[in-house]
This record gives C-alpha cells, sequence and structure tokens, in this order.
C-alpha cells in the first residue's frame, strides 16, 4: 500500500507477537509509576532473558564523515540553509569521541563522500536489531546512493543483511523506534505503509506497529527511549499525538517523560557495557537545548552524556540521525 492515505493498519500491530498477545493493555503510566508497574507485572520487568534486555546493547558505532557538500545549501535538493561547515565538522568529531573515549564503544568512520551531502544521516540507512541490519530505502532518491558504504560496513561486521526489495517501500531509519520490546514505525513523509510492512516481515520476533507523523519530524525527531521502560517525547502537540497513539497499541507499561523540546527526545539509550554496567543517555545538551536539561536530569537510572549538533540540524539532522550504533558480541 504505498502512497496515498495509509490503511486501516495505522491502529493495529503489523505482526503482533505471542508474548505481546498474552499480556493485558496497559497505556504509557507518568514517571515515577514505572517501579509500581513492575512489581506488579513481574513479566514486564527488564533484566537478563526478559523483554527490553536488549535495549541499548552495543560494542560498535557507525558514522560517516562531513562532506564539504553539506555546507553549500540545498543538500540533496532538501532546500536546506546553508551551515557552517568548520563547526559541523567539530560538532561531528566530538559525537565521535564522545562514542569511542566516553562510552568505549569501538569506532569505525567512513570516509565523506562529496556526491553523498546528506551522508553523515546514515542512521536513515539501516534499521539493526541483534545481527540483522535491514538496509532501508529513503524517501528521496538522492539519498538512496548513501546506503552502499553503510551497507558494505556492517557486512564486514558480521551482520546478516536484509534488503528492501520493493520500489513502492520507502523507509527511513529514523522513523523506526526500537524499544526492547517492540517496534513502532512512523508514517510520515519520508516512510510509507509498505515500509514499515517490510520492517515487520524482517524483525518477525517483535510486535510492530505503526504511528502516523505529523509535520516535518521523523518519529524519532518526536519521541525516543530514555530507558528500558520510559519514553520520552517532546512537548510540541505531533509529539504529544505520536505518544497517545502509541499507548494506545502497546501492551506494554511504560513510563513517559515530557521535555520542552522535541529535539532533545531524539537520544540515544546505550549499555557498552557489561551486563549490569550502568547505562549511559546520548543526548543534547544543554548549549543546544536547555529548556530540556532540569527535565532529563529525573532520568537517575543513566548517565547523560550531552553532545551538540545545533549545526549539524540545519541540514535536517538530528542526533540519532549521526551514527549507528550495534553488538558484534554475544550477551551472556
Amino acid at each position: 500500500m504505498a502512497g496515498g492515505t495509509p490503511g486501516p493498519l495505522l491502529t493495529t500491530p503489523l505482526h503482533p507477537s505471542p508474548e505481546t498477545l498474552s499480556l493485558p493493555f496497559c497505556h504509557f503510566s507518568q514517571t515515577g509509576e514505572a517501579e509500581k508497574q513492575k512489581s506488579a507485572r513481574p513479566d514486564c520487568v527488564d533484566g537478563m532473558g526478559t523483554p527490553g534486555e536488549g535495549l541499548g546493547r552495543c560494542s560498535h558505532a557507525l558514522i560517516r564523515g562531513v562532506p564539504e557538500s553539506l555546507a553549500a545549501g540545498d543538500s540533496a535538493g532538501a532546500g536546506l540553509p546553508a551551515l557552517d561547515l568548520a563547526k559541523a565538522q567539530r560538532e561531528h568529531g566530538v559525537l565521535g569521541g564522545k562514542l569511542r573515549q566516553r562510552l568505549g564503544l569501538q569506532l569505525l568512520e567512513l570516509p565523506p563522500e562529496e556526491p553523498l551531502p546528506l551522508g553523515p544521516l546514515l542512521g536513515d540507512t539501516a534499521v539493526i536489531q541483534g545481527d540483522t541490519a535491514l538496509i532501508t530505502r529513503p524517501w528521496s532518491p538522492a539519498r538512496r546512493p548513501e546506503v552502499d558504504g553503510v551497507r558494505k560496513a556492517l557486512q564486514d561486521l558480521g551482520l546478516r543483511i536484509v534488503e528492501m526489495g520493493d520500489e513502492n517501500a520507502t523507509l527511513d531509519g529514523t522513523d523506526v523506534l526500537f524499544t526492547g520490546r517492540e517496534f513502532f514505525v512512523g508514517l510520515s513523509k519520508w516512510t510509507n505503509h509498505r515500509g514499515a510492512e517490510i520492517v515487520a516481515d524482517t524483525f518477525r520476533d517483535f510486535a510492530v506497529s505503526t504511528v502516523p507523523v505529523t509535520g516535518p519530524s521523523h518519529l524519532r525527531g518526536l519521541c525516543g527511549m530514555g530507558g528500558p521502560r520510559t519514553v520520552v517525547a517532546g512537548s510540541s502537540d505531533a509529539a504529544q499525538k505520536a505518544v497517545r497513539a502509541m499507548a494506545a497499541l502497546t501492551d506494554h507499561p511504560y513510563a513517559s517523560l515530557t521535555l520542552p523540546d522535541d529535539a532533545a527526545a531524539d537520544c540515544l539509550f546505550l549499555r557498552p557495557g557489561l551486563p549490569g554496567a550502568p547505562p549511559f543517555l546520548l543526548h543534547r545538551g544543554g548549549g543546544d537545548l536547555p529548556n530540556s536539561q532540569e527535565a532529563l536530569q529525573k532520568l537517575s537510572d543513566v548517565t547523560l552524556v550531552p553532545v551538540s549538533c545545533s549545526e549539524l540540524e540545519k541540514a535536517g539532522a538530528g542526533l540519532s540521525s549521526l551514527c549507528l550504533v550495534l553488538s558484534t558480541r554475544p550477551h551472556s
């Protein structure tokens, strides 16, 4: 069902898993209620061997350098404003440093490619869960060559590659939110219903549901995961509408935290260490989004790692679009 108005599967899981179907319906709880919900529902407790335990597990991060062509404006025909190339490259370098030094990940950096001005936004090129990488089919034809270098890098890391062979399907990776228990796929300007169906076909061990996304953002530009049981979302009407749709679709109890800025919800919950090690939340810092910092402090179970991407944002970059994280080692 490519293009046009999305069909009735908008409000039903595309691929319900047996585990999901066995649980009673549950809306998002408010922050602070998660522990009550967890005690009442031991089947949803996050831990090794339980739902959600894979969220954020990672050993490697993949980024791509910033080409000079990104500074020219009108990147990939998107009509974007010109930006300060040196500042964008500094932001990108700091992000790589945080991933490697602060989080201890093995960092792989693809070289910049001048014909691919939006190449640094490689989070749109793949959806990765476990040892499987679904190579996407970006909505913009000018961006589709971006997947080639990413595919090769992920193959070299030993991941199983799944291709989107349907020419009617479009999918940007930042329209896909994995909660550790299930997938939500935003139906947006960039991602259509057929693209969401391919996500469901690829990751059959998880429920996959579609969420309508209004406005100029991808789904992960409106909401993200602040922890295994916590959804963070911006305060805009579009973000809150997406969260309400997710609440109506899920069978799992999540806490919710509303942030003043939608862009602050585009964060990455990461667990690069051994099981039991404190997790990290990579997020936009106070220099970018000062109004959201106090709310982020409520996420007391994570170590906050702030970064900036205010210049790269002019090219349409959200934080999670600037890297792919994956694990190549077993979790014991």
